[in-house]
C-alpha cells in the first residue's frame, strides 16, 4: 500500500496530542471555538477578528478558578490520596503497595503542577487589563522621550 505526502501529513496531524478530528474538506489543526453562529476567531473566515474579552469576563474567569476549580481540584486530590492510601495499606508487603506509592507520588506532583498553573492563570487574568494600559502608557512615554528627526520640520 502506497501513501502519498498529503496522506502522511494527515496522519501526522491525527497523532498530535489533544487532536480534535476535523470534518473532510476543512483545514487540519486545533478546533476553533464555536459561537452561536459557528466557529469564531481572527483566523476563521467570518470570525470576530480578535481575541478580546472584557475586564468583567476576565474577572469572572478568575473568580471561577478561585471558587470552583481550585477547591474542587484540591478536594478530588485529597479523595484520591485517601483511597490510594487505603489500598496501599491493604497490599502491605506486596509489590503492588510500592506501585501504588509511586502512582500516588506522581499524582501528587501532577496535582501540585495543576494547582500552580491554575493560580498563575488566575493571577494573569486579574492583571491582564492593567497590563495593556500600562504597556500603552509605557510605549507612549518612550516615543515622547526619544527625539525624532521629524521634530521641528
Amino acid at each position: 500500500m502506497s501513501v502519498d505526502g498529503d496522506q502522511v501529513a494527515d496522519l501526522q496531524v491525527g497523532m498530535r496530542l489533544n487532536h480534535v478530528p476535523v470534518e473532510p474538506g476543512t483545514p487540519a489543526g486545533p478546533a476553533a471555538p464555536k459561537g452561536p453562529k459557528g466557529p469564531m476567531g481572527p483566523f476563521v473566515p467570518g470570525g470576530s477578528g480578535d481575541f478580546a474579552s472584557t475586564p468583567a469576563q476576565k474577572k469572572a474567569a478568575a473568580g471561577t478558578i478561585e471558587t470552583e476549580l481550585e477547591p474542587n481540584t484540591k478536594k478530588a486530590a485529597e479523595h484520591a490520596d485517601a483511597d490510594t492510601g487505603t489500598a496501599q495499606k491493604g497490599f502491605e508487603g506486596w509489590e503492588t503497595a510500592a506501585g501504588l506509592k509511586k502512582v500516588a507520588d506522581t499524582w501528587d506532583q501532577q496535582v501540585k503542577n495543576l494547582m500552580g498553573r491554575l493560580a498563575a492563570e488566575k493571577t494573569a487574568l486579574r492583571g491582564a487589563s492593567g497590563l495593556f494600559a500600562r504597556n500603552d502608557t509605557g510605549i507612549g512615554n518612550q516615543f515622547l522621550a526619544t527625539p525624532s528627526k521629524l521634530n521641528g520640520l
